[in-house]
């Protein structure tokens, strides 16, 4: 296919070329991929101000999307490509082997570093989904920092501008500047931009942004970040949202009352703090969708009220696709209870052929974790246009990527995306958090606190 870059791939190409360490973070379906590797392809072999270049990625899109994308426009053919997945040994023939472009999975790449060490050979480095580097604990985080000063260029691309919170934008910028701009350490970070909040002893669990923090990170990191707006470039289709409110019967209300009142009385002369809110809105969400697991990880059926839902939304598609997204195992297992006919995305080669049978509709009820969906799929090709959030979820940067798989350039039609909401249940505070686009610790804390305060005051 011949690529007729937009005016903003066009334009992303450029800073890419003109500035040696830099963040896209172009929104959902404005085809970032493409102008990354547009962008190697003139580093490489016209410029020659790039020798070996890695692109580091989440598993699914190591697998599959940076080929694809190679083998789809015409320029870009001559590329080759070395794929550094499966077992250490054939991850080591794969770094021997003669290419352009090496693509590794993010969770390899400590083992990566280990194999080089001082010697790392890499100069131009991509890394897909900049975003999951947030944590400066994590080991991946960690491992690139040591090979840091050896690498001449890094591109840092994401699909989700917006993080849930500023704090999780240091580690990515430091991948880029060393620390140039927002400070050397993440101590240092905080003390500039925030105080201090909730905390439990010595543990501060969450922190507060100082007046005009936003601005003045916006500011400090403008020249090296790139961020644009799908909406702004792509005439994409109608996205409607919609919320389903799921109306328990009285005997599972009665249920999922006292199981929660069970759960959060204990709580309620004591502090809740992050670790606890999380455990205990996570416990709410699943009887919310109908089931929890119990002490001996058993489940206890609560209501089927949003299977009934999904019945109904199933059979209104008529034939047409629907896209479910759950986040608890019981979910899952029950949605396929239910519906036989539905399937989940399988790893690897198997993967890459579901992709294929959906986006050909041979699928008729497709089941994803927002978590292994959210990152390099390209499900838009398919006729659904019904996308259904059977469990709710707290974090703002899955949902948006999630939805993104379809409503997403390349769409022609209509998406309607439903989320089956029980009413009276931890489902409404969630959506409401989604909604704000407010999906912190403290949020997630307040709504909790919340609950207990009304269960006291029954």
């Amino acid at each position: 296919m011949r690529f007729v870059p937009h005016q903003y791939q066009e334009y992303a190409t450029a800073r890419i070329l003109g500035t040696p360490y830099i963040a896209l973070l172009l929104e959902m379906g404005l085809g970032k991929t493409v102008s990354t590797l547009t962008a190697i392809d003139l580093l490489l072999n016209d410029y020659f101000e790039a020798d070996k270049v890695l692109v580091i990625a989440p598993l699914r899109v190591a697998e599959d999307t940076w080929a694809r994308e190679i083998e789809k426009w015409d320029h870009l053919r001559h590329l080759r490509i070395s794929k550094v997945l499966g077992g250490a040994e054939q991850r080591r023939r794969a770094l021997r082997a003669d290419a352009d472009i090496w693509v590794i999975n993010r969770e390899n790449v400590e083992w990566l570093v280990s194999e080089y060490g001082s010697k790392w050979p890499f100069d131009t480095v991509v890394v897909d989904e900049v975003s999951s580097f947030k944590n400066h604990q994590s080991k991946r985080f960690k491992a690139l920092r040591r090979v840091r000063p050896f690498i001449r260029r890094l591109v840092g691309l994401t699909g989700t501008p917006a993080p849930n919170s500023l704090m999780d934008l240091w580690a990515p910028i430091y991948l880029l500047d060393q620390g140039e701009r927002l400070g050397k350490t993440i101590t240092g970070f905080r003390d500039r931009y925030f105080t201090p909040g909730a905390r439990s002893g010595q543990i501060v669990y969450d922190w507060k942004q100082k007046k005009e923090s936003e601005q003045r990170i916006y500011e400090a990191i403008a020249d090296i970040v790139v961020s644009m707006k799908a909406s702004d470039w792509l005439q994409l289709p109608e996205r409607i949202d919609r919320i389903v409110p799921i109306k328990l019967s009285e005997k599972s209300r009665e249920l999922y009352k006292k199981l929660e009142r069970d759960l959060l009385l204990p709580y309620a002369d004591a502090d809740v703090v992050a670790n606890t809110a999380a455990v205990l809105s996570n416990k709410l969400r699943q009887m919310a969708s109908g089931a929890v697991y119990d002490e001996e990880r058993g489940v206890k059926l609560i209501h089927d009220a949003k299977l009934d839902a999904l019945e109904d939304i199933v059979e209104a598609a008529q034939g047409k696709p629907v896209m479910v997204f759950y986040d608890f195992k019981h979910s899952l297992s029950r949605i396929q209870e239910r519906f036989p006919q539905a399937r989940t995305l399988r790893k690897g080669k198997d993967g890459n052929e579901d992709i294929r049978a959906w986006n050909n509709d041979e699928i008729p009820l497709l089941l994803l974790h927002p978590k292994s969906a959210g990152h390099g799929l390209n499900l838009q090709e398919s006729s659904c246009q019904t996308v259904v959030w059977y469990d709710q979820i707290w974090s703002l940067e899955e949902d948006q990527q999630a939805n993104a798989r379809v409503h997403r350039q390349g769409q022609t039609r209509r998406i309607v995306v439903l989320r089956l909401v029980a009413e009276g249940t931890m489902d409404e505070e969630t959506v409401e958090a989604l909604n704000r686009k407010a999906t912190g610790q403290e949020e997630l804390m307040q709504a909790v606190k919340a609950r207990i305060d009304r269960i006291k005051s029954e």
